[in-house]
């Protein structure tokens, strides 16, 4: 069989231990506290790290703590966090996803979710106002080391071009297919989806993906089956 005809799980559990090699085991470790995690990831929603940070930065340096960002003027919130895309968007959902943390837990503190299984921890994150599965998984994974496995746009395109997703699976579907093929272990679901991630950023890149360059090439069906063809020269 050549190698990229293999079968999903199998160019997984491959591309898992090459990119391990490539790029070297991760620690699990916190680098940001459970409410800075969470408000950052909805605020970099479409939006690029360095922005993402200087909206997060500036809206807490304007309103102080997380009681004054709730009870802050909605145009002035979103003023604060306008390096973001969609701010107009994320300044009415930040301030009802810290309402709903208020009203239900009496403070705006979320690390309660230390305890809570992981499915019961997903449906209370995701019926949160601007809270989907990407902002979810990363916070569970990171913060409170659950297995769980975030897809964001790097992941899923390494994982279609690939072969471990199929080719009309949705980024939301990918979360489960990925998920059920890999360890339920968060530090291997971690190294997992950041390997993937910097492989996105570095080498299997939007345009123009540097495939020569490539670990998984043998195996890779956009390597074997569009570049190596000239497909995507002749397109």
């Amino acid at each position: 069989m050549d190698a990229h005809k293999l079968p999903p799980h199998d160019k997984t559990q491959l591309t898992h231990e090459l990119l391990n090699q490539a790029y070297k085991r991760l620690k699990l470790d916190s680098r940001r506290t459970p409410m800075h995690e969470f408000i950052s990831t909805m605020l970099s929603h479409r939006t690029n790290h360095a922005d993402e940070k200087k909206a997060y930065y500036t809206m807490l340096e304007r309103f102080v703590d997380w009681e004054g960002v709730l009870h802050a003027d909605l145009n002035e919130l979103a003023d604060a966090i306008k390096t973001t895309r969609y701010p107009e968007q994320k300044a009415p959902q930040i301030q009802q996803t810290l309402r709903i943390i208020k009203e239900e837990r009496g403070e705006i503190n979320i690390d309660f979710l230390a305890e809570m299984p992981v499915e019961e921890a997903m449906a209370w994150l995701t019926r949160l106002p601007g809270v989907g599965l990407k902002t979810a998984t990363l916070l569970l994974l990171f913060n409170f080391k659950k297995p769980v496995l975030p897809v964001d746009t790097h992941v899923f395109r390494v994982s279609q071009r690939v072969g471990l997703i199929g080719a009309k699976a949705t980024a939301n579907k990918a979360h489960a297919i990925l998920l059920g093929m890999l360890p339920k272990d968060a530090v291997e679901l971690f190294n997992f989806h950041k390997h993937l991630f910097w492989h996105g950023q570095r080498v299997c890149t939007f345009y123009s993906p540097k495939c020569e360059q490539c670990v998984l090439n043998s195996f890779c069906n956009y390597y074997q089956d569009v570049r190596e063809k000239g497909i995507d020269k002749a397109a």
